[in-house]
């Protein structure tokens, strides 16, 4: 049994990266793994402001919900990153939360993630920016490793996506969670 922990980073509720993020978690919980899915959205995360106390302290200096975060992540077997595609890159709430790892670097290791992306666009090319931001995030720390990803194209109203062959693909992938 793995432990799952879910970043959705979508400020829309019940938007299609929200439910993405359900259909893997079920997939997840029917094969048996322990799943926690944050809304990040919903959180109180302020920015990185390069200070590097964190390096003297050993934790962020702000108190807010990103340092709840941070360990959970790290407690966490497989992590996964949804995000809908803002102008061909991951949502703010996201970046933000990956700036703040700098409080756990280099810590931060050998971990599984998977990525739920969405956008309205329907040129597939336009994930690629999305997946090199992603990408990037893990070349920062050791041992990530790149286990599959969602990516869903022609997605903009709020739960286009639930018809869509999509939903079934991210719970399989839950699911295969080996």
């Amino acid at each position: 049994m793995k432990s799952v922990l879910i970043l959705s980073s979508s400020p829309r509720k019940n938007g299609n990266s929200e439910l993405l993020c359900k259909a893997f978690a079920e997939g997840a919980q029917a094969a048996g793994h322990r799943v926690e899915h944050i809304r990040i959205a919903e959180k109180r995360i302020g920015y990185c402001i390069a200070c590097y106390a964190c390096e003297r302290l050993g934790r962020c200096v702000f108190e807010d919900d990103a340092s709840a975060i941070l360990e959970k992540m790290l407690a966490a077997d497989v992590i996964v990153l949804a995000s809908p595609v803002y102008f061909y890159s991951i949502s703010a709430q996201l970046k933000a939360l990956f700036d703040r790892t700098v409080a756990i670097y280099p810590r931060l290791t050998n971990k599984t993630y998977y990525y739920l992306l969405t956008m309205a666009d329907t040129e597939r090319k336009q994930f690629d920016l999305v997946l090199a931001a992603l990408r990037g995030f893990l070349d920062c720390y050791e041992g990530s490793r790149e286990a599959g990803m969602v990516c869903a194209d022609g997605v903009e109203e709020a739960g286009a996506v639930a018809n869509t062959p999509f939903v079934e693909a991210a719970r399989a992938l839950g699911q295969a969670i080996a």
